[in-house]
């Protein structure tokens, strides 16, 4: 990447504020300089608490003083960050930084290209992983729409002892879907993956489609969802929910599946590491029972989706563009300290910031054993994109954001439709969605 922004554009900036500050009364420059800048950031309540901890009381303080500017910090839970979103958007006034937790392209437009933030990072911090890029840029109109500083792995979390119980392991989905009915058929803890209308679901649904061969689109944009993989896909949960679950799936929010498994009420449950941080900082027996495993194998691949893909936006209609970019770049450089700040939840899209990930996982302090966390190393070569295997497009994003894969493989689950009619009706909504983002120009 050829350009950043720059010294020149810094001096320049600064050249313009000096003539225009002599141009002022003694008093009106003093208090001009007396006057504090404001960076207003807008990002989730952290499903693990030190991280927010961390974030709210320690680092943007440090940044604050350092830069001279208020930072204020405004945490919301999952369900506000699409309003509030667009609430913002919709006033043209809010946060200078707004943190999703999703690539967010719809909002292309609205934002300001993040290029110059990624030439900053790689020039200061070697490149970045192809999965930030694949979450953030837009290959047709050469816009970075985001700018992502970390995703989250989202393993299997199972009840060892359950699974011990039937001589298996959730290696391969089949494993998942044999071993569940046995458990459940012995024990009555049923498995625990969502089918309902919320971003776990969402994630583990897609991890389901692509590992059985299925995808929204192809590599070039096309939608190719109405196809034999994505059958299969949608028979097995639909086979999965009925030998395996309990219709309390169908109602699950976003933390439902690690209230579930911690209270010993899910034999496996798909999620980041938030279920077992959460049970060894409150102390819980159970957190010792339930073990990590790689995303689950499919017919065609082991592939999952990332849990969280932390991209954040800069809207063209903030007040402090400049201070979003520089803080972004600095926090890329305090990397370390933010994995840690997560108790290893943030991976670093970074790489070459957390050079000693491999180490620090296999050597956990809370974990039992010490390297439960280690199967997390290599999880980029199983964790992608939504969008996979294209890009993440405004499509993509809306098809996410409007539960249509979720509606699809409930709607199977529960026999309300057929597989091949429930495929159908996705197939059908997801046209009328690419066609109108390639009205926009945007596909």
């Amino acid at each position: 990447m050829a350009s950043r922004f720059s010294r020149r554009d810094l001096i320049k900036a600064a050249g313009t504020a000096t003539a225009a500050g002599l141009l002022l009364p003694r008093g009106a420059r003093a208090a001009e300089k007396a006057k504090k800048k404001t960076l207003r950031i807008v990002q989730w309540s952290h499903f693990v608490p030190g991280y927010d901890k961390w974030f709210n009381n320690q680092y943007v303080k440090e940044w604050g003083e350092k830069n001279d500017t208020e930072v204020i910090v405004d945490n919301i839970g999952i369900p506000a960050i699409n309003p509030t979103a667009a609430a913002e958007v919709s006033a043209k006034k809010g946060h200078d930084l707004f943190m999703f937790l999703w690539p967010k392209p719809v909002y292309e437009e609205e934002v300001i290209d993040h290029r110059e933030i990624y030439e900053e990072c790689q020039h200061k911090y070697g490149k970045p992983i192809d999965l930030a890029i694949k979450s953030t840029y837009n290959p047709k109109t050469k816009k970075y729409f985001g700018f992502s500083d970390s995703y989250v792995p989202d393993p299997v979390n199972y009840r060892k002892s359950l699974f011990d119980q039937v001589g298996m392991k959730p290696d391969t989905w089949d494993d998942i879907r044999v071993a569940g009915k046995k458990i459940k058929d012995k024990t009555g803890i049923p498995v625990g993956i969502g089918q309902a209308q919320e971003i776990d679901t969402a994630m583990a649904m897609r991890a389901v489609l692509y590992s059985f061969g299925g995808s929204e689109q192809d590599e070039q944009g096309k939608l190719v969802l109405r196809s034999k993989g994505t059958l299969e896909a949608v028979k097995f949960i639909k086979a999965l929910y009925q030998e395996t679950m309990t219709p309390e799936v169908l109602s699950w929010d976003a933390s439902s599946n690690n209230r579930a498994m911690l209270a010993g009420k899910a034999s496996v449950v798909l999620n980041a590491i938030s279920v077992t941080r959460a049970g060894e900082n409150d102390h819980m027996p159970i957190t010792d029972d339930i073990w990590l495993a790689k995303a689950a194998k499919g017919p065609v691949r082991r592939m999952g989706l990332e849990h969280v893909m932390s991209v954040y936006c800069i809207w063209k209609f903030a007040e402090n563009i400049a201070g979003a970019k520089k803080f972004l770049v600095d926090y890329v450089g305090n990397f370390h300290r933010a994995f840690e700040g997560s108790e290893y939840y943030n991976f670093p899209c970074w790489p070459k910031q957390v050079p000693d990930l491999q180490q620090l996982l296999k050597t956990d302090k809370k974990g039992k054993p010490a390297d439960k966390y280690a199967v997390l190393a290599d999880s980029l070569d199983w964790a992608t994109n939504v969008g996979y295997p294209g890009y993440s497009n405004a499509a993509i994003d809306e098809i996410y954001s409007t539960w249509v894969l979720n509606v699809m493989f409930a709607k199977a689950a529960t026999g309300n439709l057929s597989p091949e009619d429930a495929v159908k009706e996705a197939e059908d909504k997801c046209k009328g969605i690419f066609e109108k983002w390639r009205e926009r120009k945007l596909l």
